[in-house]
This record gives C-alpha cells, structure tokens and sequence, in this order.
C-alpha cells in the first residue's frame, strides 16, 4: 500500500515574500496550486510547525513541511460510454472528447462523464487529481469539444502538470465567432477571474482586481463569412473559460455559447462553436515531442458549410 509522503523546505532569501501556495508550486513534486492549496486547507502543510493559509508570506528562514497523503481511492463507477481515443500508452491518453460530454464528476453531474468512461476503458489512473478527477491533467468545458490528455500513471501526471505550469504544453483551438473580425491576427491581453456580478460566468477584470488572473489568447483568422469568422485560437494561459470570455470581451463571442453569446442562434448549434483541435507536448516518459490533431464534430463542419453557401463559397 502507497504510504504518505512528506517533504521539508527552508525558504531561501529570493524566494521570500512569496506567497505560500506559490512557493510550494515552484516546489517538487510539482503540485497543481489548487491541490496544494487544499493540503494547506487540510491541515498538510506547516510553517515553522503551525498551521496557515495560502496567502502567507513566505520570510527567509521559514521551514514549510508538506505531506502528501496517497491518492484517495477511486470509487467511481465505471460506465460504457464511446470514447474516441486518439492515442494511448502505458502513461497516457489522447482523446477526442464529444460536445456535450463533462469531464468530470461534480454538483448536477455525478454519472455519465469522461472519467466514468475512461475507467471502464483503463481500471488503472493516476490518482493525483483527487477522487472525483482521477487522471485528469486539463479540462474542457461540456459543450467545448476535441483532445483533451488524461494521465494513467502519476509519474505521467506530474510531469503534464509541470508542462502546463511551464506552459509548454501548446493547445490550438478552432472557434468560430459572431461578426466580422477586422484584423488578421492578434493577442488579448486581459485578467480573468469570477464575475463580481453573476459568479457563475467569468469577466476580465481589471489589473489588480481581487480573483483577478492573467490571461492571454493569441488568435488567427481562418476564415470570413457573413457576420461571422472562424478563428485559430491559442492559449498561452489556461483560465476558466478563458476563449469564450476574451472573445466576448473583443466584441466576438463564440457562436452557440448559451452564457458568454447572443439569445439568437440562427445556426441552431447545440453549444459554443469552440474545438480543441491540436495539442502538443512532450511525452511524460520519454520526452518525446509529440502533436495530436482532430477535426470538429459534424456539427460543426455543417454549421461551416451553411456559412459557406451563405456567403457563396
């Protein structure tokens, strides 16, 4: 049986001032903030032998002890679900996830989800992301389709998290969105965080704002149609809902994004019309570069060639 691990840390003088959920990030075993974060909430983490928060300022001198308990055990149930897996080995799983489908388990969703099927498809996963997330390195929104990468060894899940910190892990979407984006490409550079007016969608915010969180999106022009565009869309950063709020901010929000866009949906798409269609990353195990691809779902393709006629292509 896997035991508790525990690790020790003395702060060293250009680490002080850091907050404390930041100075164990930068820490091996390379933790996501968000599960060191509930470490700190559970009572894991110390400094100098006393409890704290996550916003602790780390001083010089300060000695921080981290345990790590064993991954909870995975009581989820396994269920038949189609998968549409683009690659897979001992470590890892690319896979093509369908419009529609949650990642995974959560308030209002505790069935029928992309964990439930892939614990039918592979009993075994890495345990770090918690219970209820078992081998879950990224998310994607319900209705935003494509690849998606989940982690079947902790080994795998330590190292994808790592890249997505160091952010190179690259992640290329296609969006098509409502009117006629003037220019070519460019770059939205604008904080992110909870929306101070309806805390279930997320707003930029301004620089500073409490929640607030740097965001960057980089975007392409693929093609034009009448009161829409088809966007190539890439995430330097990974913030909830991230595209669907900048591109709502430019002006463009996704086509069929029941939260971020327009009541009208005259293309009558089930949900935003935002696909992951590339990623890129080096192999957890080997360090191989590898790139994955897939095209969008039918809906999609159909809602393109409907523009097409439209505008007479």
């Amino acid at each position: 049986m896997e035991q508790e691990k525990r690790y020790l840390y003395e702060v060293t003088p250009d680490a002080a001032g850091k907050r404390l959920d930041h100075f164990l990030a930068a820490q091996p075993p390379l933790l996501s903030r968000s599960q060191i974060q509930r470490l700190i909430e559970r009572g894991f983490v110390l400094v100098n032998s006393s409890r704290t928060r996550s916003s602790y300022k780390v001083r010089c001198g300060d000695v921080v002890t981290m345990r790590v308990p064993p991954p909870e055990e995975i009581t989820l149930k396994p269920e038949e679900i189609p998968l549409d897996i683009i690659y897979e080995d001992e470590d890892l799983l690319v896979i093509n996830k369908p419009q529609g489908l949650v990642v995974h388990p959560a308030a209002g969703h505790k069935s029928g989800t992309l964990v439930n099927a892939v614990l039918n498809h592979c009993p075994k996963l890495s345990g770090i992301g918690g219970y209820l997330r078992p081998g879950i390195v990224h998310r994607l929104d319900k209705d935003t389709s494509g690849l998606i990468l989940v982690s079947k060894s902790d080994l795998a899940h330590q190292e994808l998290t790592r890249q997505l910190k160091e952010r190179s892990i690259k992640r290329e979407y296609l969006a098509l969105v409502h009117g006629e984006v003037k220019e070519d490409k460019g770059v939205i550079d604008a904080p992110v965080g909870r929306d101070p007016r309806n805390r279930k969608k997320m707003a930029v915010l301004p620089e500073g704002a409490p929640g607030a969180k740097s965001a960057r999106t980089s975007y392409r022009v693929r093609e034009r149609f009448a009161g829409y565009t088809l966007l190539g869309v890439s995430l330097e950063t990974g913030r909830t809902h991230q595209i669907r709020t900048h591109m709502s901010f430019l002006g463009h929000p996704v086509a069929g994004d029941p939260v971020y866009g327009p009541r009208r949906n005259p293309l009558g798409l089930p949900g935003q019309a935002l696909h992951a269609g590339k990623i890129s990353f080096q192999h957890p195990r080997t360090g191989e570069a590898l790139t994955f691809t897939a095209p969008p779902p039918p809906v999609f393709l159909q809602a393109l060639e409907k523009l097409r006629a439209q505008t007479g292509r």
